[in-house]
């Protein structure tokens, strides 16, 4: 047969490969996050699946190589994508109700869904060389065209989807395009063998597109949306404050609630950020305030509400969320909000501003933390940027004792050894050090001698805290290994 055919299909195959790898993230970050762990299972299970793919795509070659089988082999990897979108959603709360380690649940949830295509998209390469070999005397050169025509594919696959498809279409849409993509190419190869099949499959992948498509619109329609921008997957709905009864929407990041606001009032939802207030007692009339994570923008149109003299710069690494923001959450433009989008290790590096007061509220995912605004060098940068007497008031997610305390301790080691006072402020429970619960972290670079500190340590956190872990660096910052043990 003419060999285009066969140099088209290793290339949509190896694009497919990284986009499904990719997407795999996505799929799996609202049920178990995109932490390091994360990534480690899904990648090292679709390199595995491709491995063992390459392994009997070879041997079923060498028995009777023919377009047809190629065609069925491609055929089979798009239904077992269309299975991932039916399933995944059912089987990773499933999942995330059953099993509490995130290492075993995402090693399992890569596995379920991703390693049999993996496997029927690595036979394709070997298969194909086969198929495409005319005589040994040109055999190097056959194989090697065609592995290289896949990492073609791999790396156009790569670029295409993290910058343009992924944002573009989303989690659902974009598994159900590279399976129609797949189920063209197997259709491509031979037209006629198994034609019937091939088009039921082709209809039900495109139905599902538009289904999902009109389901977004009435989604949108009813107050959920639930969309990809180029960092997280984003869930904004309405509802109902526990406490208050009252109507809030809340944002949700990889499925976890990051910003909450009242649809009729402006007052703050969650109590954790009330006590960035604490600001106006260690530093009164303070000018000048950074705040790292913006999310839904609640504490800073608070802020702007509250201090009509002072400014506040907001590091958001995600332009999307922002925009978001704009659209639900009543975000403005005011002429004292400075809104960069920056990852904000990135930002301490390399900002000549100083500031009075540093709000944290970036460490609040339960599932996938960024360990480098953790660590000791973030932290001299924090303090190298503040002004003489500034401070910096911080919302971790922990528990004070125990295992699931080792970041908070880790973290407050890590700032007690640049700042000389560091305060810890339980917000739901002051008395049960093994409870996971907000922590508000205060450091002051002086120390925090205000006339309002008295009244306010009565509320800190009154136990010693254990000196057990070491502080947490660039070059040692096992971050998701102590966020694991929240669970």
């Amino acid at each position: 047969m003419r060999t285009w055919p066969l140099s088209l299909a290793v290339i949509v195959c190896g694009a497919v490969v990284m986009i499904f790898e990719l997407v795999g993230s996505r799929v799996l970050g609202p049920y178990v996050g995109t932490s390091l762990f994360v990534w480690t299972s899904l990648i090292g299970v679709i390199l595995g699946s491709l491995s063992l793919g390459y392994y009997l795509g070879g041997i079923v070659a060498d028995k009777k190589p023919t377009v047809t089988a190629l065609s069925g082999i491609i055929f089979l990897s798009a239904v077992f994508i269309l299975i991932t979108v039916a399933i995944k959603s059912i089987f990773l709360i499933f999942l995330q109700t059953a099993i509490s380690d995130i290492r075993v649940s995402s090693v399992i949830a890569s596995l379920i869904l991703f390693s049999p295509a993996s496997i029927l998209l690595g036979m394709v390469s070997p298969y194909a060389a086969k198929l495409a070999l005319q005589t040994l005397d040109t055999s190097g050169s056959t194989v090697g065209n065609l592995y290289a025509l896949s990492t073609a594919g791999s790396i156009a696959g790569t670029f295409l989807s993290g910058f343009y498809l992924i944002p573009r279409f989303g989690t659902n849409k974009l598994l159900i395009v590279i399976s129609i993509a797949l189920l063209l190419t197997s259709w491509l190869l031979s037209f006629w063998h198994k034609r019937v099949l091939k088009v039921i499959f082709l209809c039900i992948a495109l139905s599902s597109f538009i289904i999902a498509d009109g389901l977004d619109a009435i989604m949108r329609s009813r107050g959920l949306i639930d969309t990809d921008t180029a960092y997280n997957r984003i869930q904004i709905y309405d509802g109902i404050d526990e406490e208050s009864r009252e109507p809030i929407r809340t944002l949700s990041v990889g499925n976890e609630r990051n910003s909450a606001m009242f649809l009729r009032k402006d007052d703050l939802v969650y109590e954790y950020t009330k006590y960035y207030h604490l600001a106006s007692q260690l530093y009164p009339g303070f000018k000048k305030t950074l705040m790292l994570g913006g999310a839904g923008y609640s504490y800073p149109k608070d802020f702007l509400l509250k201090y009509p003299d002072a400014t506040m710069d907001v590091v958001e690494i995600d332009p999307g969320v922002t925009a978001l923001a704009k659209i639900y959450f009543r975000l403005s433009e005011d002429p004292r909000l400075t809104i960069i989008h920056a990852d904000a290790r990135e930002f301490l590096n390399t900002t000549r501003k100083t500031y009075d007061v540093i709000f944290g509220d970036a460490f609040t995912s339960h599932y996938s933390l960024p360990y480098q605004l953790t660590t000791r060098e973030a932290v001299q940068r924090e303090y190298d940027i503040l002004n003489p007497n500034g401070v910096i008031i911080l919302n971790i997610i922990s528990s004070f004792e125990g295992e699931r305390g080792l970041f908070l301790r880790a973290e407050h080691a890590t700032y007690a050894d640049i700042f000389p006072r560091v305060y810890l402020f339980p917000v739901q429970n002051k008395e049960n050090g093994n409870e996971v619960q907000n922590i508000i972290l205060v450091a002051c670079k002086t120390k925090c001698e205000h006339p309002y500190m008295e009244r306010y340590l009565a509320e800190a956190w009154k136990k010693e805290i254990q000196k057990d872990v070491p502080i947490l660096t660039d070059d040692f910052a096992p971050v998701d290994f102590y966020i694991n043990k929240l669970f």
